[in-house]
Order: C-alpha cells, then sequence, then structure tokens
C-alpha cells in the first residue's frame, strides 16, 4: 500500500512533466514582418535618436541575430522564399525582367499552388492560422473567384489585409511608382505627336509639303487616345489595386490610411484571444515603412525622423500591444515571436520635396533591391521566453528561409521530401546547442540572376563573399540607383566582374575592400571553392513555369475584383459600415 501511494506521486509528475514538455514543443508562433525596415533602425541594432522600446523589449528578452539575411532584396521573391523556406528561383517567384514584384491585383502569377508553405503544414498539425496586412505574392490564376494564390489556398485559416503591397499611388499625393512608365509611353509619345502636328501644319501653311486632312485626324485621335488611357489609368488604379480583404471578401476599396495600423492590431489581438485554448500562428505582416508613409494622429509629428520615423514608432507601438496582450493572457512563456523586415531599407525613397522616406541600413552599403548588406542584413529577433535564454546575440549567417523548417519542427510537422528546402532549423543556434551555421553556402539573387555567394566554412571566422556583378550606382559614388529608384539586375545597369568580386565580410561588413591575390594568397582557391557551390546549387534548379512573364504579370481585367453592387466605381467602405452598425 505505501508503495502504490507513493507510486501516484511519482505518476502525476510524470504527467505533468509530459504535458509541459508537449506544449514547450509546440509553442504558439507569431511572426512579424516589417516591410522595408532597414538594419539600422531599431534601437536594438543601434539607432539612437528613433524610439522603438517594444522592438528593443523583444530583443532584450530572447535573441538578436546580427547576421540575418533576406533571401532576396525585393518583396515579392523574399516574402516567397520566408513563406516555402525555398529560393524564390525554385518557385518561379523570381523575375527575369527588370520588375520583380507584382504591381496589379489581376495579374495571375503568385504563388504557385504545388508550393507548401508553413502555414499549409502548420494548419495540419492542428494550429489554427493568420495573415494579417499584407500578402503581395498574388491572388488569382484563370478567372478572378478561383483565388488560387490567395492566403486562404496556402494555408491560413484567416486572412484580413492587401493583397497587393502598400504603394505611393495608393495614397493621392503621393506620387507614383509608375513615373519612367508615364514618362516613356506617355509624354514621349504626346510630345513626338505634338511636335510632328505643328511640323505638318507649318509645312502646308508655307505650301511646301500638303498633308492631308486625315493625316491631322489621325494623330490627333492617337493623342486623345493616350491621353485618355492615362486618365483612366490615374483614376482606376487606386481603386483596383489598394483595397482591404477579409478572407475572400473585399471590405474597403480603396482602402483608407486612417487607423490602419491601429486595424491590424486590433485584428491580431483579436485572433490571438479566440485562439488561447488552440495552438496558433499569426503571421502579422506590416505595410509600415513601404512608401506611401502614414501614421495615425497619435503618431503624426512625433518622431525625430519625419514621416518615416513616425511610422516606425507607429508600428513599433502595435508590436507593444501585441507583447502587452500575450502578457495579460500568461500565453508570453509558450509564444515563440519572430521579428524581421523583408529586406533593406528603400534609401533611394525620397519625396519631390527632398524629403527622405526611406530608412537606415547602418554602417551597411546599399538597400533594398541590390545584394550588398545593406540590402539583404535585416533584423533577425526570436523570442521564447520558456526555451530561449534572453539576451543572447549570435553573429551567425541565417537567413528567412530559416523560419520555415524552425516553426514546422516545433509543430511537429514531417518537412516535405518531395522538394529541396534551403532553410535550416535555428533552433539548436538559439538553444546553445551549436555555435556554428548550418549554412555553409548562402546564395544571393538579383531578381532571377545569381548574383553573389556567401561561403562560411567550417571551423573558420571568415565569411567570404564573391560578387559576380554589381550594381551601377547612380549618381556615380551614392549609395543607390537614384535615377532609376532601385537598382536593376542585367544589362547597362550592372558590371560584371571577372573574376568576382571579393570580400572578407568578418573584417569588412561594409564591402569598402575588395580582396586582391595581392591582399588575399588564398584568392583563387577561395574563388574557386565558391564557383563549384554555385555550379552545384544551379544544378539543383528545375525550370518551373516563370510567374513574373508578361502573360502572368500584365493586368487582366476578367481577374479584377470589385466591391460587390459597387457597378464601374468599384468603391465600398464596409470597414465604416460594420463601425456605425456596431454603436
Amino acid at each position: 500500500m505505501p508503495l502504490r501511494k507513493m507510486k501516484i506521486p511519482f505518476l502525476l509528475l510524470f504527467f505533468l512533466w509530459e504535458a509541459e514538455s508537449h506544449t514547450a514543443s509546440r509553442p504558439n508562433i507569431i511572426l512579424v514582418m516589417a516591410d522595408d525596415l532597414g538594419i539600422g533602425d531599431p534601437g536594438c541594432y543601434g539607432n539612437k535618436t528613433l524610439r522603438t522600446p517594444n522592438i528593443d523589449r523583444l530583443a532584450s528578452g530572447g535573441v538578436k541575430l546580427t547576421q540575418h539575411l533576406a533571401a532576396s532584396p525585393l518583396c515579392t521573391p523574399s516574402r516567397a522564399a520566408f513563406m516555402t523556406g525555398r529560393y524564390p528561383v525554385r518557385s518561379g517567384m523570381a523575375s527575369w525582367s527588370r520588375t520583380g514584384v507584382f504591381l496589379f491585383t489581376a495579374s495571375s502569377g503568385g504563388l504557385p499552388t504545388n508550393e507548401i508553405t508553413f502555414a499549409k503544414l502548420l494548419k495540419d498539425q492542428g494550429y489554427s492560422t493568420a495573415l494579417i496586412g499584407k500578402w503581395h505574392l498574388g491572388m488569382s490564376c484563370h478567372s478572378k473567384t478561383d483565388f488560387c494564390h490567395h492566403p486562404l489556398h496556402h494555408g491560413f485559416n484567416y486572412f484580413y489585409g492587401i493583397s497587393l503591397t502598400n504603394l505611393r499611388d495608393c495614397k493621392p499625393g503621393e506620387g507614383s511608382v509608375f513615373t519612367t512608365g508615364f514618362k516613356r509611353l506617355v509624354f514621349i509619345p504626346l510630345q513626338i505627336i505634338g511636335v510632328t502636328l505643328l511640323t505638318f501644319a507649318a509645312l502646308n501653311c508655307l505650301g511646301l509639303l500638303r498633308v492631308p486632312l486625315g493625316i491631322f485626324f489621325s494623330l490627333l485621335f492617337l493623342a486623345a487616345l493616350i491621353l485618355t488611357l492615362f486618365l483612366g489609368f490615374l483614376h482606376y488604379f487606386r481603386p483596383l489595386n489598394c483595397f482591404m480583404m477579409r478572407n475572400y471578401e473585399i471590405i474597403q476599396q480603396p482602402m483608407s490610411y486612417d487607423n490602419l495600423t491601429q486595424r491590424l492590431t486590433v485584428e491580431a489581438a483579436q485572433f490571438i484571444q479566440r485562439n488561447t485554448e488552440t495552438p496558433f500562428l499569426l503571421v502579422l505582416s506590416y505595410l509600415h515603412v513601404h512608401t506611401a508613409l502614414f501614421s495615425s494622429k497619435d503618431f503624426a509629428g512625433k518622431s525625430k525622423h519625419g514621416v518615416y520615423g513616425d511610422a516606425v514608432e507607429e508600428m513599433d507601438w502595435s508590436v507593444g500591444q501585441i507583447l502587452n496582450l500575450l502578457d495579460e493572457l500568461r500565453l508570453a512563456n509558450d509564444t515563440l515571436i519572430y521579428f524581421t523586415s523583408d529586406q533593406g531599407a528603400h534609401v533611394e525613397e525620397v519625396s519631390s520635396k527632398g524629403e527622405i522616406h526611406g530608412g537606415s541600413n547602418g554602417i551597411y552599403k546599399g538597400g533594398k533591391a541590390n545584394n550588398w548588406e545593406g540590402g539583404i542584413r535585416v533584423p533577425g529577433i526570436l523570442r521564447w521566453p520558456r526555451v530561449i535564454q534572453a539576451g543572447q546575440k549570435i553573429d551567425e549567417p541565417t537567413s528567412n528561409m530559416d523560419i520555415f523548417p524552425t516553426v514546422a519542427k516545433l509543430a511537429g510537422a514531417p518537412l516535405p521530401e518531395d522538394r529541396i528546402i534551403d532553410g535550416r532549423d535555428l533552433m539548436p543556434l538559439l538553444e546553445g546547442k551549436s555555435q556554428h551555421s548550418d549554412h555553409e553556402f548562402l546564395f544571393h539573387y538579383c531578381n532571377a540572376y545569381l548574383n553573389a555567394v556567401r561561403w562560411h566554412p567550417q571551423n573558420s571566422t571568415s565569411i567570404w563573399k564573391a560578387f559576380f556583378f554589381t550594381p551601377n550606382f547612380n549618381p556615380v559614388g551614392s549609395n543607390g540607383c537614384f535615377a532609376t529608384h532601385v537598382c536593376f539586375c542585367f544589362g547597362s545597369y550592372v558590371t560584371h566582374h571577372d573574376p568576382p568580386l571579393l570580400f572578407d565580410i568578418s573584417k569588412d561588413p561594409r564591402e569598402r575592400n575588395p580582396l586582391t591575390p595581392a591582399t588575399e594568397p588564398r584568392f583563387y582557391e577561395i574563388l574557386k571553392v565558391i564557383q563549384e557551390a554555385a555550379d552545384r546549387h544551379t544544378q539543383t534548379l528545375p525550370e518551373v513555369p516563370n510567374q513574373f512573364s508578361w502573360d502572368n504579370f500584365l493586368w487582366k481585367p476578367w481577374l479584377q475584383l470589385c466591391c460587390p453592387s459597387s457597378g464601374l466605381s468599384c468603391q465600398c467602405d464596409r470597414e465604416k459600415q460594420d463601425k456605425r452598425l456596431s454603436r
């Protein structure tokens, strides 16, 4: 009898330990992604004037990764890699042309249906899954109701946000991302037509050439057609591409920036509150700090960095609201939180008034749309109080693709065996079980072009980075491609290097001093190893449909979504209507 009584407490302890172990191995997961936030923006990465106390609190309570790398320096391919754990070139989500992101909601390209996201894996393991905010990975394929690329077809139970991205064109008075296109397709042709008409008229008046009236009318008709299409584009682009959705339904078209971050925060908080008894995955994908910049009246004009700083500080407030809610619900210890940016700050973002609308990449060269460190080295913060020791800093190379295998393993989901997963499980690094990154090589793509390779040899502190080509900054000597607003990846926009440009990032993180055979005795040996790795890597790339082909990229009217019963105006505001009804 005494032996039996002794067994009962031991059994209770065993079951309690099993329950706690199960909870620790299947945490709630919150993945927070900023848009175009530079590594030099948060206080925990060295900024002394931008106030980010909540992002800093997250870092002090967990691990700060100092060499965390986006798999691409552009929104769409970076997010595709993040969601799938694979280089975007493997899924066709990397462009061979100038434009590397989707610009129309009614394009047919997007994250292919055969790609597996971490949301799909976690949903299959019983997680409740939600995406709040920006998607930018496509919408429909063949009809406007097939939603083949929609978040709900890629593993999310719930979606609230925008299917495309935040653009200057979405906010009246903030300019346009199509300025270069307008110049080439509208203003220059109109000028040519105007000069031609005046020349013909003068020749006709002087009697030097008799020009039929039909020629004049044809040129006038062509000018009128170009002008009509241009004005139509200006009028309709915003409602057709800048709208808010809840699941498959448009709820605000065009979207309003009024308290937009607050609305995203409320939606995220309500999702957490609905799932306190079940494991959940929340992807909170902010529109901040991509232009057009915005902030609510509580933050406007409050920072030391103008409208950009106001937006950063509002986003930080939102992060704080989520952290506070986890504390209130006593979920903090059982929740893994990850904070990052999809790529580096957009250094060329300067308004027509000369205001800086891009962030800081700290000491690093370049920015968004190129593979200098400023374009791909991003904030990487992870916190899980029950498991990860607070206050750590890890300098090893890691990638945003690593989130896929990390959360899959934590959720108990086996990785797909029918495809290459390029990400690596971060937990051995985060728990201190490993001191070295599992990434010996990382491949840096400029759209679909292999731009550079990073090599971190085992048992070495060196981190070699070889560029096969580099962007031509303009003006010469600047830190970006200001003439074209972003850097492009081919032709006259780049300089090819033979032999490749080689840096040791561990000693020269600013990438100021390329190595030579005179300064690095192993120069050719290092480049040989890197080239062999690049060759092995490219051999693993199957031919896949190009999601950025002109057929997939261009606007298709039959795929265009509009508010029900809104007619040709494509305008509605169910957010405002629902708010009135709830009063």
